[in-house]
Parts: structure tokens; sequence; C-alpha cells
């Protein structure tokens, strides 16, 4: 079958006494008509794919946009780490190096995963490959938390959507911190419920995130807005756990996000034309890479 709410999701995992990641990929199996093994070694290759980024983005002198608006930042973290002085916690700056590092290499037509988008790409990898030390996380158990937080990323694309240009970044980034949430919750041994909660106190965090791209680019301010992004994933997983509740229940929420994502004035739905791109700074960036007589709106 196919799951198409939060809460079918659920009540299946608690009748089955099947976690997520197991529904997902049997789902997955009856509407691919493909083999578990093969399922499983696509996802593998997803979950190589982010971790070459991850490495590649941190590595040496770091990773440049053509551009020049971004890059260079995740070796910054790696250095600012290695002191010992960090005030959010090194786990914390590890998941944000690893989620930088990520978006820095999509900025720089390096490969990666997309999750649920290229702007987004970097939350989930910040998420896992963080867990992944913090955790000691074998590779099935990463492969397992892809799973779980696709079957959650399917059910919020399904009910609301995932493209800044229809929903805002709120769309993107938000729903990728929210399959990092609820992805981490299953794999630190929480309830279905508490996935679910996590996920809704997630998107809630972020409902309303404008997409405002300087220039129309992947770069200024969707790099950072990934950083937020894999924090909102870990706090909103450590609350659920916790025993916190998100009190509008996360189908509620998904279809809210829907509601607000279509409210959003055109201006801040990817078009570069509201919020930071049209600050003055904004759009003399925008001037200098494509010229004074650019009047059409570039699209990344």
């Amino acid at each position: 079958m196919m799951y198409m709410s939060v809460a079918e999701l659920v009540t299946a995992a608690k009748e089955t006494k099947k976690p997520i990641y197991e529904l997902m990929i049997e789902q997955e199996m009856e509407t691919s008509q493909t083999s578990r093994e093969e399922i499983w070694h696509t996802m593998g290759r997803n979950l190589d794919v982010m971790e070459a980024a991850v490495n590649k983005g941190a590595a040496g002198d770091g990773v440049y946009s053509t551009t020049g608006l971004t890059g260079g930042e995740a070796v910054l973290l790696k250095k600012y780490r290695q002191k010992g002085h960090t005030l959010s916690g090194d786990t914390m700056m590890q998941a944000v190096q690893n989620a930088i590092s990520t978006n820095e290499v999509n900025a720089s037509m390096g490969v990666v995963c997309a999750t649920p988008t290229a702007g987004s790409t970097g939350t989930l990898p910040g998420v896992i490959f963080t867990l992944k030390d913090r955790m000691n996380l074998n590779r099935d158990q990463m492969i397992q938390f892809l799973f779980t937080a696709g079957a959650f990323g399917m059910v919020i694309a399904n009910n609301a959507g995932i493209a800044g240009a229809t929903g805002g970044c709120q769309a993107e980034v938000g729903s990728a911190s929210a399959m990092g949430a609820a992805a981490a919750v299953e794999v630190a041994g929480g309830t279905p419920e508490q996935s679910a909660d996590a996920l809704a106190m997630a998107i809630s965090n972020l409902m309303g995130l404008v997409c405002d791209p300087v220039a129309g680019l992947v770069e200024l301010p969707c790099v950072k807005r990934n950083a937020i992004g894999v924090g909102n994933a870990l706090i909103a997983a450590d609350m659920a756990l916790a025993g916190c509740t998100n009190k509008i229940p996360a189908d509620e929420v998904i279809a809210a996000m829907d509601k607000v994502g279509k409210g959003l004035p055109k201006a801040l739905r990817e078009t570069g034309l509201g919020g930071l791109a049209a600050t003055p700074t904004g759009i003399r960036m925008k001037e200098k890479i494509f010229g004074r007589s650019t009047n059409s709106q570039v699209h990344a």
C-alpha cells in the first residue's frame, strides 16, 4: 500500500510491530516491482554520495562556487571545532559542518543526493553522519535511517510539497529537517509516535520560512539555512525522545505548511525578487554575476 499520511505510517508500524524503515522498503518493493536487494543497494549508493559530499566540502581548502558567493566555510567550521571551544557543543557543530559542506559541494556543481531537494541537500547528511559518530551506527543502520526519512518525506511531498517555488524554503529545508528529525528518533530507539512528534515540531519551528535566493541561485542564504535545518532536526528529535509532544498532530502540521506556502507572495517563492535577494547588496551581487540588463529571473 501507499502510505498517504503520518497517521497511517504510525498505525501500520504499531499494528505490524515493524519499524517504519521496513514499511517503506516493503512499499517500494510493491510499487516499483523491484527486489529488496536492489532497493537496498540503491539506497546504499545514495548514502555513499552523501558521505563523499560531506567529506569533500571539508577537505583541504574546501570547495567554492563559480560565482564566488559561497565556499570554504565548512573548512572554517572544521578548524573552529578543533579548538574545542564551540558554544553549542561539538556534536551540534559537527552536524552544521556536515550540512554546510554538502551544500557547498552542491553550489560548486558537485554531486549530491537531493534530500528532498538540492537546496536542502545538506540537512539529512548533516544529521546522519553526526549520529554515525555519536551513536556508532553501522552501514545497515544508516541505510535504514534513509528509508525512514524517505517514508516521512514521501508523506510531506504528497500532502504539501517540497519545492521552494511552490511552498518557500519551509517546504525544502523545513521538510528535510522534519525527515531528519523523524528518522533520528527511530534510529535512536524511539517509538513511531515520537517520530511523528519530532516531524511535527521540526516543521512547526520552520513554518513560514521564505525562499529568497540571491541572484536566483541556490547559494545565499540557502547553504546556511541547512545549518538551522540540521540543528532544528536534532533538537526536535531530542525533545521527542524526552517525551515532549506536539499538540497539533503531524498531518495537520503538514497541511498547515501547505496552506502557508500557498499564501506566500511570488516574491518569496524562489523568484529571487524578495527578501534577501531584494536587498541592495543582494541586487549588486546579481548584477555583478549576470550584468545590469538582466530582467529575467534565473532559477537554479
